[in-house]
């Protein structure tokens, strides 16, 4: 019971709402305008319960082993999802889709490999990872005009960039020790 603070509820409570929102992703097959603009806003509103629990957490010293380990798999379950769903229509490239997962999964792995010398926290390079991720996924999600598939592009890429180099310090600071 010690572990079911605000905080880590609120993590949970991300995990849970992760199949209503791809519900809302593939409803009307997907191509329903209202649907996607819902979808988005179940992602964003699991996005920013991810900012407020980490607040939360760090105001009022809730910090918990189960916390630090649980929020970002949280993260990766949400991300994985939506990029899965998109890519399962066609709306966002099975190799980005693979590439990001893949380091997602490899880093989960690795922490795993490593949690008996402590969790390794989140990077602010790994935040900024995630940030991208969220807000290029959520591009992807939305009804965007023709004219802005372009911006939505650069910004993936920028989190493609971000994935890769953060996943590559995380193996760097292992292998470190």
């Amino acid at each position: 019971m010690k572990y079911l603070n605000l905080p880590n509820t609120l993590t949970i409570s991300r995990l849970v709402a992760v199949p209503f929102c791809l519900y809302a992703l593939f409803k009307n097959g997907g191509d329903d305008s209202l649907w996607r603009i819902i979808a988005w806003g179940g992602f964003f509103t699991v996005g920013l319960t991810d900012f407020f629990d980490g607040r939360i957490a760090r105001s009022r010293k809730q910090i918990t082993s189960f916390g630090t380990f649980l929020d970002p798999v949280a993260d990766k379950v949400a991300i994985g999802a939506a990029m899965i769903g998109l890519s399962m229509q066609g709306k966002l490239w099975w190799w980005v889709t693979i590439l990001i997962l893949v380091r997602e999964v490899s880093v989960t792995i690795l922490r795993l490999a490593v949690i008996k010398d402590g969790v390794i926290p989140a990077s602010k390079g790994g935040k900024l990872k995630a940030a991208f991720q969220s807000f290029g996924v959520g591009f992807y999600i939305l009804p965007l005009p023709t004219w802005l598939h372009i911006p939505r592009d650069v910004f993936m890429a920028v989190a493609i960039y971000l994935t890769i180099t953060t996943g590559l310090d995380y193996f760097k600071k292992v292998l470190k020790k």
